[in-house]
């Protein structure tokens, strides 16, 4: 069996009682690829929120193992991310080393030439005195990618990192993924391509707030799993009952 580099054990996460994710149990293998799937409303980027620890569960947990925060990189939606604030695409990107620098310790040579590098990587070199609030939202991404290649986390978190951006950059940024899963990292997104999961993809998490099916994406993505989490997703009501399993374990 391959190393587990985050379980997740009866995991529930409720909005004012209501479970958006409802007892979820499995495991993300340690340098494992995997993309988590399912229809609108079904706690995908729930679920990733409360991997990250933005979130907190109601019920059950996640287990990081031995894996140190600092090790979790964290891709939010772009839509959560303010970009009126006066920052530049260097400063930006530098931000990705700041557990490494401290907070009031300026940037080393090497940290900046490793912001360089980033830019580099993402074909951004030149943009270094742009403001983010200038960018397309393609670049912005760009920046978003460089940001993280500069944590150099060991599992990544991808929250809808390929929405509404153009396809060149799309195809871009899906090579930095496949490089980081090359490099043995654990890279966990959040898409709704399924086509796109098909091709890139090797395991996939279905979800329509449980888990529907999770494993190698071939099978986990065929018709009867797709139509079941479709058909569950048609009866959802947002008067849906409090969890009553957990009904003493919900705050």
């Amino acid at each position: 069996m391959k190393a587990t580099a985050i379980a997740l054990d009866n995991l529930t996460v409720a909005y004012e009682r209501r479970p958006a994710v409802h007892h979820v149990s499995g495991r993300f293998e340690a340098g494992s690829l995997t993309a988590i799937v399912g229809p609108n409303g079904a706690g995908k980027s729930t679920l990733i929120k409360t991997i990250a620890g933005t979130l907190k569960p109601a019920a059950g947990r996640v287990d990081l193992g031995s894996l140190a925060t600092r090790n979790l990189g964290y891709l939010p939606q772009a839509a959560e991310i303010d970009r009126s604030f006066p920052l530049n695409v260097a400063d930006t990107v530098s931000m990705g080393a700041w557990r490494s620098m401290g907070v009031f310790r300026g940037l080393s040579r090497e940290q900046g030439q490793r912001t360089q590098n980033a830019l580099v990587a993402v074909g951004l070199e030149g943009f270094e005195r742009r403001s983010i609030g200038s960018l397309s939202a393609g670049q912005f991404q760009r920046v978003l990618f460089a940001r993280l290649l500069l944590q150099d986390a060991q599992v990544i978190l991808l929250d809808e990192p390929f929405n509404a951006i153009d396809a060149r950059t799309t195809r871009d940024l899906l090579a930095l993924v496949r490089g980081w899963h090359g490099q043995g990292r654990t890279v966990i997104a959040v898409l709704h391509d399924i086509e796109q999961v098909r091709l890139h993809f090797p395991s996939t998490l279905l979800m329509a707030r449980e888990a529907i099916a999770w494993g190698d994406t071939a099978d986990v993505l065929n018709t009867a799993n797709l139509l079941r989490a479709r058909n569950m997703a048609e009866y959802w009501s947002p008067d849906v009952e409090a969890c009553e399993q957990d009904e003493g374990a919900l705050p």
